[in-house]
């Protein structure tokens, strides 16, 4: 990995020479979610993978591969217009995969203008971007070029006790990070229609797994259970969420962009719905096994008040992807979780590297129970 200010110097001659193997800029890519994209993609395709991603408190470079000839980290903010233009002329992508967001939700209740910048005015400036490099393309490439949209569950709402979110729900976005997002998802739509990019997007339900960041729930209640500290639980702990795995959802990203028609929105989901009490009991078990040394773990359950606004219940329909595309998880929720205590457990370096930043002081500073998707 090469990491660069502003963009990566490529041999373009290099990367174009094998006419089958794709230059992709994933925005965020040094996030969650856009860090297994980029080690998994590495690992099973032949693309050239470029990271675009500002480092902030949520970004870490630690999560990327340290040094990879198909990699590049472009450290820059998707706000700045110049830059990102200068990046993607000098890259000259078969695609561009967008992540990067601003992405907790108790963060955007105390502080909703920095989701408005990045996510909203961010995903402009990149589709501007995006648009005058496609309009640029011979023809052929034109037709192949892809912008893939990465977006949430969250746009739609909350269910009741019945029903699932599917491609036609209808907008109902109820935090400031949500309605960010729904007006992102608007942009892209919006830049299909008038002007002819050829955009995917895809809307998914709640990830967990290894590198994750220690502010939301299920990283934060392994950490503090390792460390015997109280396991905070929200209002009554019943809210519903549908739990993806990392990797699962980094193949159906990669099956919408090689083969989601242009347009076309898909849902992602786990079809493992469990309330968060559920979720906080399984972890204890897996660490009562797994670390017993601090067991029984569920004395350490603390019920702490409701954040505002807080969703009752999220649950995606995910039957279009798996008909058209053929994509089907491959980690159950027991799996996945499983993997995601032993994956902490094994990796305390990477641990008390993200915990002794900025995060550290800000978890501090808004008490740990913000830690709830």
């Amino acid at each position: 990995m090469r990491q660069v200010s502003c963009f990566p110097v490529i041999d373009l001659k290099n990367l174009t020479a094998n006419n089958m193997s794709k230059t992709i800029i994933v925005t965020g890519g040094a996030g969650f979610i856009g860090s297994a994209v980029v080690r998994q993609w590495l690992a099973e395709t032949d693309w050239h993978l470029v990271c675009l991603d500002k480092l902030t408190y949520a970004g870490n470079s630690t999560s990327l591969p340290a040094s990879h000839p198909r990699f590049e980290l472009a450290v820059m903010d998707i706000c700045h217009a110049v830059a990102v233009r200068t990046l993607i002329t000098r890259v000259q992508p078969d695609a561009i995969v967008h992540l990067a967001a601003e992405s907790h939700v108790d963060r955007s209740i105390s502080g909703p203008g920095e989701f408005i910048q990045t996510n909203v005015v961010g995903t402009y400036e990149l589709l501007q971007a995006t648009r005058e490099y496609w309009n640029a393309l011979e023809r052929e490439r034109k037709a192949a070029f892809r912008f893939h949209h990465v977006s949430t569950d969250e746009v739609y709402g909350t269910l009741g006790a019945e029903g699932y979110f599917d491609e036609n729900t209808a907008y109902a976005p109820n935090s400031p990070y949500s309605a960010s997002k729904a007006g992102s998802d608007h942009l892209v739509r919006a830049w299909h229609h008038t002007y002819g990019l050829p955009v995917v997007t895809t809307n998914c339900s709640n990830n967990y797994g290894p590198y994750h960041f220690p502010e939301k729930l299920i990283p934060l209640m392994i950490l503090n259970g390792l460390a015997g500290k109280p396991l905070p639980v929200y209002g009554d702990g019943l809210n519903v969420r549908d739990w993806l795995f990392v990797e699962d959802h980094a193949r159906a990203i990669r099956a919408v962009l090689e083969h989601g028609r242009v347009g076309e929105t898909y849902c992602v989901g786990g079809r493992a719905e469990r309330t968060n009490m559920q979720v906080v009991n399984t972890l204890c078990e897996l660490l009562d096994e797994l670390h017993p040394q601090g067991a029984p773990h569920a004395r350490l359950i603390t019920y702490v008040k409701d954040r505002p606004g807080h969703d009752r219940r999220y649950a995606i329909d995910c039957s279009k992807l798996e008909t058209e595309l053929g994509w089907r998880q491959q980690e159950t929720f027991e799996s996945g979780l499983r993997k995601t205590v032993q994956w902490y457990l094994d990796n305390p370096e990477w641990v008390q590297g993200v915990i002794s930043g900025s995060y550290r002081q800000w978890i501090d500073h808004n008490y740990a129970a913000r830690g709830q998707a």
